[in-house]
């Protein structure tokens, strides 16, 4: 019986990258590294153990598009901000959607977002080098994940 995820599209997340991995792999492995820090600066205050994707949307999709390839696209939200999530052919997934609770968000018709225009910001585009480099860490361990190490450590 396959493990129960509550992020956006877990169900149909099946795309592969080396060695296998799938987005709900990565879910797995970010979960242990998603901290205050990577959160959004804005949202810190708001950040738990207890809702670790707060505040992890672009940071997470972009590193996810390294890994997957595909697009990342944004959901418009009150204040003119964007909740980042990626669509990999046909697969859409959304690792940080749970940060919502049980909001419905709409994933359709929603702009392209691009990481030189999120990560003109410096501090996100330091908190996006953290990510990548405590995944890295995590990664290295993990023989099967060698191309995807590679990869990280080239981009």
């Amino acid at each position: 019986m396959m493990k129960q995820y509550n992020f956006y599209g877990w169900e149909t997340a099946d795309v592969q990258a080396e060695g296998g991995m799938t987005p709900r792999d990565l879910y797995d492995l970010l979960s242990g590294i998603w901290c205050q820090y990577t959160c959004a600066p804005r949202l810190r205050a708001g950040w738990s153990r207890e809702n670790p994707t707060l505040g992890q949307c672009s940071v997470t999709a972009f590193l996810a598009q390294d890994i997957f390839g595909g697009k990342v696209y944004g959901i418009l939200r009150d204040g003119g901000n964007y909740h980042c999530y990626n669509v990999v052919g046909n697969c859409l997934f959304d690792l940080t959607s749970e940060q919502f609770g049980e909001e419905k968000l709409c994933y359709e018709g929603n702009a392209e977002q691009f990481r030189e225009v999120h990560f003109a910001k410096e501090e996100k585009r330091l908190r996006y080098e953290y990510l990548k480099n405590e995944l890295t860490k995590s990664l290295s361990g993990i023989p099967a994940y060698a191309e995807i190490l590679n990869r990280l450590n080239k981009s």
